[in-house]
């Protein structure tokens, strides 16, 4: 039986209900009201998935842990003036 969007929004709405966790939609055509999960998607698209082949699952994964360390540790970000994860000023 094919598990469609469908089922998989049943389940993750009935989840966050259990656990209190609020779901808020976004408007169609509204990625601004997302951002910041619209820029990291739009990174990992062009920074990883558009630049690599994955010949297996290990593979995916370990080019994953690799941008994700890069993207979090290395990197620098806007949201933290310019500076990498490590480099942040304290608050």
């Amino acid at each position: 039986m094919a598990r469609g969007t469908e089922f998989t929004s049943r389940a993750i709405l009935r989840w966050a209900g259990q656990n209190a966790i609020p779901w808020h939609y976004i408007g169609p055509g509204k990625p601004q009201q997302n951002a910041f999960i619209e820029s990291f998607n739009g990174s990992l698209r062009d920074e990883l998935l558009n630049e690599e082949i994955f010949d297996t699952l290990d593979d995916a994964l370990r080019k994953l842990a690799l941008w994700r360390y890069d993207y979090n540790t290395v990197r620098p970000h806007s949201s933290l003036g310019k500076n990498t994860g490590r480099s942040a000023p304290d608050a």
